[in-house]
């Protein structure tokens, strides 16, 4: 006799395999009352994962007691946590049984396939339009190699990775997470290296386009770095992380004859090390496309420690989203960084445009500067929610691929302050966007976007986006 608490058309059901309710039916009508006590938790389906690292994410453990509500209310908390470890593609948290004031529940889990021996393939340039579009999609502009992803090592939901990586970029990197390595299940590590080379570099930014030299019988860029970060997630939802990272790059006489101010005072090498700290917090139904709750960063980092490399960086994040119904969601996001002094090379100028920090609408420009922030705004509904059934093995037991596909309508502003923009325009103006888009999630939380955007420039074409554990 079991009961699912994870009935709820805002959680992700794409991962959710919904039991009856009788139990608690049976419960709610002759107990309304009544204190339960948690008298067991049978976890089951972990062939890989330690049963404490599914513990650690339940909000309740043997001997606490709850009423009824309260019970179920946790029941959906265990569910959503446990999702968002990236460890399982179902997720079921339910009355196992009672026997008077006592309950027992179960935790059923159907986990994902960990170990990932994959080619890499990948564009260097900053998104998909900007390659195939601006660039042509040309080959040469493309890393490729190996990389071996183990996202559950020893059952601890640990991370290893691998990549060797050639092409445009010559890269050997290792990276090692730990959540957690003491028995209080509290403190984690994680220790990071890549060392790689490069024939072509960004040297400047011109009118707000990234400018390149390539030299095809030389590299131009050779780097190293280091780090090592502690964390401590002493609830469920919040977490600190301390690190140190060390870096080291140097570049060829050409960049720095084209562009003196790319390392400080016409340098061709720096090394220094950083420091920083990190806060997060996390209630999201499904942090990788949530439609309920709120999450929050705020980091401080110091890099360097003498006159040649010198920053100070606040920088916060924030989200919240919102059902206006069953299948109609609010969402919203800010992002704001400052860095001290202001005076920086062009190595240390890289703000909008780069990596996951943009603008809609905006995806073949960069602007750089020293302080920025924007506001994104969207309205999503889903529209489908279907599953495609394939044949199972003795390796694959998940037999099916989840697909939930979303319109959406969205609005961004964005303002970047550089002290010297030089002929790059959208420095120190407001920048404002909308459109119109689809997004498709699936397995492995993999999400694929196709935006049609307007900008303020009078500007409009079809963007396209992907994120994946790959």
């Amino acid at each position: 006799m079991q009961i699912s608490s994870l009935h709820s058309q805002n959680q992700p059901e794409l991962f959710v395999n919904d039991t009856s309710s009788v139990a608690v039916q049976q419960l709610q009508s002759s107990s309304a009352h009544t204190v339960f006590t948690v008298r067991d938790i049978v976890i089951t389906g972990n062939k890989k994962t330690k049963p404490g690292i599914i513990l650690r994410e339940i909000p309740f453990k043997q001997g606490d007691q709850f009423s009824l509500q309260e019970l179920v209310k946790r029941f959906e908390i265990a569910k959503q946590q446990l999702v968002n470890t990236y460890l399982f593609h179902e997720v079921v948290v339910s009355l196992k049984g009672f026997d008077g004031d006592k309950i027992d529940v179960a935790v059923d889990v159907s986990e994902r396939w960990y170990i990932f021996p994959l080619p890499y393939i990948k564009p260097v340039d900053r998104n998909l339009n900007q390659w195939l579009f601006e660039e042509g999609g040309n080959l040469s502009r493309v890393n490729y190699g190996a990389k071996i992803l183990h996202t559950n090592f020893t059952g601890h939901n640990d991370k290893f990775r691998l990549w060797l990586i050639t092409g445009y970029t010559k890269q050997f990197s290792l990276n090692y997470d730990r959540p957690y390595f003491d028995k209080a299940m509290k403190w984690g590590m994680r220790i990071t290296t890549s060392v790689g080379k490069s024939r072509e570099i960004n040297y400047i930014t011109l009118n707000n386009k990234q400018q390149f030299l390539k030299d095809q019988h030389n590299y131009l860029r050779n780097f190293f770095n280091a780090g090592l970060e502690v964390s401590y997630r002493k609830a469920i939802r919040s977490k600190h992380r301390f690190g140190v990272n060390y870096f080291s790059e140097r570049i060829k006489d050409t960049v720095v004859a084209l562009n003196p101010v790319y390392f400080p005072k016409g340098r061709k090498s720096v090394q220094f090390p950083e420091l920083y700290y990190t806060f997060q917090y996390f209630n999201l139904d499904y942090n990788p496309y949530p439609t309920r709750g709120y999450a929050t960063e705020l980091s401080i980092t110091k890099r360097g420690f003498d006159k040649i490399i010198n920053v100070w960086q606040l920088s916060a994040k924030g989200s919240g989203n919102w059902p206006i119904n069953p299948k109609t969601f609010l969402n919203t996001k800010l992002f704001a960084t400052i860095k001290f002094p202001f005076k920086q090379p062009f190595s240390n100028q890289q703000l909008l445009g780069y990596n996951d920090v943009f603008l809609q609408g905006y995806e073949y420009y960069v602007v750089d500067g020293v302080a920025g922030a924007y506001l994104k705004t969207s309205i999503t509904r889903e529209l489908f929610k279907f599953n495609i059934g394939l044949p199972g093995n003795s390796l694959v037991e998940n037999r099916k691929i989840p697909f939930r596909i979303f319109a959406k309508i969205f609005g961004n502003t964005g303002y970047v302050h550089n002290p010297e923009p030089g002929n790059n325009l959208l420095a120190n103006r407001l920048l404002s966007s909308a459109g119109v888009g689809i997004d498709i999630l699936t397995i492995y939380d993999f999400i694929f976007k196709i935006e049609w955007t307007f900008n303020q420039l009078g500007q409009n074409g079809v963007f396209l986006h992907r994120r994946s554990t790959f």
